[in-house]
């Protein structure tokens, strides 16, 4: 893959996950990995449609990436040269066996599927289909084709035309040559259980922020994504009502709004040296999130935004970020992840976490240097010239706004 300096690169993959409410009322989610720090050409999104016969909530992910250029101070999109694009198509985190052995080498994975007392007269009998992001493993017998596996999203992408299998005893063994050889692989495929032992390796301690219009949803994501992590959880909203003594609501009242925005913006100042925690911010327009000015401290970690919407479908819904991307008049824009969910129910607060972390995975894959970039911002003291971080001894008051 070209390198992120170089290009702009776009993932579309769809998720499908097991109905968690008995009601079958799901959340839609819509996740954009934005760190456009240059001027960019908003390109035309597609989606390849898949039809399949399920009532399994969809989960659709876009990826914008580019970091060789500083934010915009007005936080305005313009045009620019041709935008690289760079797409990928997957349906679900499931398997259809949960019975196998898997291994993870060097440079390959290893599945072993047993065949157990499996009627299949030979090896022609046994049909592999692999490719970068699935494998689908059956079995001709009686006449007709058994599925022993189907994995629709692997872990991550493999090279299909060196896959190798063979009959070791009462086992099919099936070697996947990975595409990054550095990248361990906990699982086969891509699950909440698998995200959350392979994110370890590739966040390196860095801290995950939650953004976003309602606190409450900020505060229980970001409580999944702690507990499956085994990080810190940190919520800014106990942290100041812990120091103040009142709620927040009767503090805005007696001081105003801006003194919260501030109050808060101190609490993020703090917390910006701390790594391997994931901290809820407040949502609403009394937040510190919510003005650009107060980004320079939530730069130090990854920054997730959850954003609720209206939109009756995934176009609807990706044009509307479209627009906010192309405006840049909402500070949120800043967040590295944005998740859009149609539809909030808490029951679904695991697969907005997966959805968030799947987003986090990809956007590291993208740059593995990005964790010690964050870790060099922290060290040179959140000087807010994320992502073009300036050399020990520089004057921010000489050369003006980092974000311009």
């Amino acid at each position: 893959m070209p390198k992120l300096s170089s290009i702009s690169s776009i993932w579309l993959s769809k998720y499908r996950y097991k109905d968690m409410a008995a009601t079958g009322a799901v959340p839609r989610v819509i996740t954009l990995f934005a760190l456009s720090q240059k001027p960019m050409k908003i390109p035309q999104f597609s989606i390849q449609t898949l039809s399949l016969s399920t009532s399994k909530p969809i989960f659709t992910s876009l990826t914008n990436f580019s970091l060789s250029c500083p934010r915009f101070k007005s936080y305005n999109v313009s045009p620019c040269s041709t935008y690289y694009r760079l797409s990928c198509n997957s349906i679900s985190a499931f398997t259809t066996n949960s019975n196998y052995e898997f291994f993870d080498g060097s440079s390959e994975v290893e599945l072993r599927l047993p065949l157990g007392s499996q009627d299949f007269q030979s090896s022609r009998d046994i049909f592999v289909d692999a490719d970068g992001t699935f494998l689908i493993v059956r079995i001709q017998r009686s006449g007709s084709l058994a599925t022993l596996i189907e994995t629709n999203h692997l872990f991550e992408k493999v090279k299909p035309a060196e896959t190798i299998w063979f009959i070791d005893d009462d086992q099919l063994v099936i070697n996947l040559k990975k595409q990054d050889p550095d990248l361990k692989w906990p699982d086969i495929v891509e699950s909440w259980e698998s995200l959350t032992a392979g994110a370890m390796q590739l966040l390196k301690g860095t801290s995950i922020y939650i953004v976003g219009s309602s606190t409450e949803i900020n505060q229980k994501v970001a409580r999944e994504l702690a507990v499956g992590l085994g990080y810190t959880p940190l919520d800014t909203q106990e942290l100041l009502e812990t120091f103040l003594k009142q709620k927040i609501d009767s503090w805005v009242l007696a001081v105003g709004s801006d003194c919260l925005a501030e109050a808060e913006g101190a609490i993020l100042e703090s917390l910006s040296s701390h790594v391997r925690a994931v901290v809820s911010t407040l949502g609403g327009k009394h937040g510190a999130a919510k003005k650009a000015d107060k980004w320079r401290h939530l730069y130090a970690g990854f920054t997730v935004l959850l954003s609720q919407t209206e939109a009756v479908d995934e176009d609807l819904a990706k044009e509307e970020t479209r627009r906010y991307i192309q405006d840049g008049s909402l500070a949120y824009m800043n967040a590295d992840v944005i998740v859009k969910v149609q539809g909030w129910d808490a029951d679904h607060v695991k697969s907005v976490a997966q959805a968030s972390l799947s987003a986090l995975k990809q956007l590291i894959l993208s740059d593995k240097k990005l964790p010690g970039k964050k870790s060099l911002y922290i060290r040179l003291g959140c000087r807010g010239d994320w992502p073009n971080i300036k050399p020990p001894g520089w004057d921010t008051s000489a050369q003006g706004d980092a974000t311009s």
